[in-house]
């Protein structure tokens, strides 16, 4: 086998030809698209439009960026190991104590942030095609318990779901925007009936910066790709960066669509509502009386969530099984299940509509190991190792870009925090 080609199930290594990139840019595309798809439009209300689409696209170039940071790292260490193993080795016990707490963090919220999304939009679904409304619990557990069974068997389960999950929101996301998008209106997705300039919108913008950063969180992925791949820069280079750029587009049209039907007066009620996946859906159904764009929505919201929910939950049980050094024997892969799934699956039960603000402490934490962690850990990675493998493009200006990239989500996190930037409504 070389160097790390481990593909199969529980542990079983197998000397065969290092997979397609396709199936690692489905696990990037489908871990960032997903849940974000429902909470940019909603952070967005405050922003709008043009300032949303900067905003995401700022965004994805800083976060593609730090996922590339993390590569030229984890290729100087062993297969198989991730954050724990990286930072300890590079900042030192300290940055690598807070780092675990924001990794574990994120981890753990977002797959709640998931099974609350995933709960809401099935619920959703049932009421309106059977007329059968379970309680949202209920339907966040079956939810969570049936995905996670792909997420123990192995990587190769996920990367095989996650492609066929990905085919079909594209194919549901486009047949349900085209019906959209046909009826959106300029002067709502430019709100111009409200005759206020660009630069009214502008102090928004930071309130809405951390979920923009949430919906680019793909990072915890990078050493399970390399552990899927080996040590295969550009294939992994590939992934990322076809990965995140798809996540971006679908964004973008995904923005014409609701903030072009939804106006921006109608946004109120969606947030004091808790602003959940069902929630938006059920007033762009009110929006454009469209049955087919609307059932097509709803598919295409499961299966967002179902890919966003995979991918975190990989992610997060590679770093708990390096962390907890549990081995990958189908004995091993159960006990870091275990502790991969039974908090949020806890979080999920006794609290369903917390979707937006998970989303939110989600962005704050990760901006720790998606940004600022990133960028110190590749300084002093290029001081002892060099980069005999792969050196990202940018030199020092592009560290510090990302590292301010990172302090200023978190410093408008903290400010939103005590209440001292604007918000919507």
């Amino acid at each position: 086998m070389s160097e790390g080609t481990q593909v199969g199930g529980l542990g079983k290594s197998t000397a065969t030809v290092s997979p397609s990139f396709l199936g690692g840019a489905m696990i990037i595309a489908g871990t960032a698209v997903g849940a974000g798809m429902f909470s940019v439009p909603t952070v967005s209300a405050g922003m709008w439009s043009i300032w949303a689409i900067l905003a995401l696209a700022f965004t994805w170039f800083c976060m593609l960026h730090s996922g590339l940071m993390i590569l030229e790292t984890n290729l100087n260490y062993p297969v198989g190991s991730s954050f724990d193993t990286m930072v300890k080795d590079t900042l030192g016990t300290g940055w690598n104590t807070v780092n675990n707490i924001a990794v574990a963090f994120v981890g753990y919220i977002l797959c709640y942030a998931y099974i609350s999304g995933g709960g809401s939009i099935v619920v959703h679904t049932l009421d309106a095609t059977l007329g059968v409304a379970p309680p949202q619990m209920l339907a966040g557990l079956i939810f969570a318990l049936g995905l996670a069974f792909f997420v123990w068997w192995s990587t190769k389960a996920v990367d095989r779901i996650t492609t066929i999950l990905l085919g079909g929101m594209i194919i549901t996301f486009f047949m349900s925007v085209t019906g959209y998008t046909f009826n959106m209106k300029a002067a709502v997705f430019f709100d111009s009936d409200n005759g206020m300039g660009m630069g009214s919108y502008f102090p928004y913008l930071f309130a809405a910066m951390p979920f923009c950063l949430a919906s680019f969180g793909y990072h915890h992925n990078v050493p399970s790709l390399m552990k899927y791949y080996g040590k295969e820069p550009k294939k992994i280079l590939l992934c990322l960066g076809t990965g995140t750029f798809l996540a971006l587009v679908l964004y973008i049209v995904w923005l014409f669509a609701t903030l072009g039907n939804i106006s921006r007066a109608d946004f109120g009620p969606i947030i004091e509502q808790g602003g959940n996946i069902g929630v938006l859906v059920e007033a762009l159904g009110r929006a454009v009386e469209n049955t087919s764009a609307s059932n097509m929505l709803s598919a295409f919201g499961n299966m967002a969530v179902a890919s966003s929910f995979l991918g975190v939950a990989l992610g997060l049980f590679d770093f708990l099984a390096d962390f907890l050094k549990f081995d990958d024997s189908p004995a091993g892969r159960a006990k870091t299940a275990a502790v991969t799934f039974v908090p949020p699956l806890i979080g999920g039960i006794f609290f369903p509509d917390g979707f937006i603000i998970a989303i939110g402490y989600a962005g704050l934490a990760a901006t720790v190991w998606t940004a600022i962690v990133p960028a110190l850990m590749v300084r002093v990675s290029r001081k002892k190792f060099g980069n005999p493998q792969f050196r990202v493009w940018g030199g020092e200006a592009l560290v510090w870009v990302v590292f301010g990239f990172g302090i200023l989500v978190a410093v408008s996190h903290i400010l939103g925090m005590f209440n001292a930037l604007p918000v919507y409504p």
